[in-house]
């Protein structure tokens, strides 16, 4: 026997206990395993992002993992300098040298000081001599990091251009997520499609104010950098940090022959836009790489990655159901 819904109630229910299960009959494959041996050029196993442990208590597990899942080399984003790039180094990267690479850190906040540039030269010099295989240029780079006068310096300040095309010189790519999507940019209301997300997380906002640069000014900062430093590699996150408007990263990707994209924590994005998606894929298939962003590694978690690149499975969740509120309220589509 039916019970007839209570119309009112729903009504006024808050849009935060509304979770829609397609009733789309479609086909849909697990994917475990990637085809192919993969490479994840961005991944965490430092130990800042989980409370001061590592990542793994015992990097076998993790090895383990990687095997499971076909990953055959996964990179390591949070070497940072110093000590903590040692025992990165020391932990990783010299007992498994051909499965883990770690990439170190810039502390721009030394930018702010008269030998800044000079210092940190040398800081990155002494980190590719210890074993640093790549750079990680963090968001605080034109939304945290000031200088001196107060002012907050971007990816195009000349200092960063000095430092980051010696970079270069020593052989060091870099990983370099600029902005963050765009809603976190926008006014948090019910139009911007990140709502869940931004009210569970309203310190993930950026801001809509004159306080920030806005998300297109941080972009241009981006393609500045990589034009302007042509003799080193750049890979930029989150699908060029600007998997919202492909044409975008597609003229960035045109004009630097040195740029790269992952596809990083973006595949709510790209999933819904799969044909566009397919066509600059098609365009640089050499420069879009894999990228996870998934910490703690586990097998179960990359299968959403590798179902959106392997099959061709439409309307499908991009985050388990049990990761409720999502990024925004979409399925996706397989590329």
């Amino acid at each position: 026997m039916s019970t007839e819904p209570d119309l009112d109630a729903l009504r006024g229910a808050p849009y935060t206990q509304w979770h829609p299960i397609t009733e789309l009959v479609v086909p849909r494959h697990q994917v475990p395993r990637s085809s192919v041996a993969s490479i994840d050029v961005h991944n965490h196993l430092g130990r800042w992002l989980n409370d001061g442990e590592w990542m793994f208590a015992d990097p076998n597990e993790l090895i383990a993992v990687l095997d499971e899942s076909n990953i055959e080399l996964v990179v390591n984003l949070d070497g940072f300098w110093g000590d903590e790039l040692e025992a990165n180094l020391a932990r990783y990267d010299r007992v498994h040298p051909n499965r883990i690479l770690t990439f170190t850190w810039v502390e721009w906040a030394r930018l702010a000081e008269p030998d800044g540039v000079a210092a940190l030269k040398a800081t990155l010099r002494a980190s590719a001599e210890a074993g640093a295989r790549g750079i990680k240029v963090w968001k605080n780079l034109g939304l945290d990091v000031r200088d001196s006068d107060g002012s907050l310096i971007l990816p195009d300040d000349p200092r960063v251009i000095e430092i980051l095309g010696y970079a270069g010189e020593l052989g060091l790519p870099v990983l370099i997520h600029t902005a963050d999507p765009k809603a976190y940019f926008a006014p948090v209301d019910l139009h911007n499609e990140r709502l869940d997300e931004l009210v569970e997380s309203p310190g993930m906002r950026v801001g809509d104010s004159s306080a920030f640069p806005t998300f297109n000014h941080l972009i241009d900062a981006l393609e500045t950098l990589v034009l302007a430093t042509p003799g080193t590699r750049y890979v930029g996150a989150h699908v060029g940090c600007a998997a919202e408007d492909l044409d975008r990263v597609e003229k960035i990707l045109g004009a630097a022959s040195n740029f790269w994209i992952d596809i990083v924590g973006r595949i709510a994005e790209l999933g819904r836009q799969p044909r566009r998606f397919r066509e600059l894929l098609e365009r640089f298939p050499d420069r879009v790489v894999l990228g996870t962003d998934l910490y703690p590694a586990a097998s179960d978690k990359f299968e959403k990655y590798f179902q959106f690149l392997e099959s061709t499975d439409e309307g499908f969740d991009y985050l388990p159901r049990e990761s409720y509120p999502p990024h925004a309220r979409s399925t996706i589509s397989a590329v």
